[in-house]
């Protein structure tokens, strides 16, 4: 299995399971941020604890969910990068797109501050 998804109150977390998000999996992923949108869910939280390298479809399909959150009102996060893959996306320029924190408790936290203020 290439991820595991769990569901929050606010949020369902999408965990990378593989070492790789490359290629074979990317695919698999943006269906997934899409098959959780049409289920209703507009935040997700992507851990990439797991994963150690990313290619340009990694991203690309990173880049997906961040879209499709984004344009259900809803907030993508990206947690756990290492610090290769930290710099890839620095390299991609990406850090001013993504929603990028430490750890998952964080992104979880993110996430709910920014539906409260929302619903302000």
């Amino acid at each position: 299995m290439n991820f595991t998804t769990t569901s929050g109150d606010r949020h369902s977390i999408v965990t990378i399971e593989a070492e790789k998000l490359g290629g074979v999996i990317s695919p698999e992923l943006k269906a997934l941020f899409v098959e959780l949108n049409n289920s209703g869910v507009k935040n997700i939280l992507l851990d990439m604890s797991n994963a150690r390298y990313c290619d340009s479809s990694g991203l690309s399909a990173i880049l997906v969910g961040n879209r499709i959150c984004k344009n259900s009102h809803g907030t993508f996060v990206v947690c756990g990068l290492t610090e290769m893959l930290m710099k890839l996306v620095q390299i991609s320029q990406l850090e001013t797109v993504l929603n990028i924190t430490p750890t998952r408790q964080e992104g979880e936290d993110f996430i709910i501050m920014e539906e409260l203020a929302r619903d302000l």
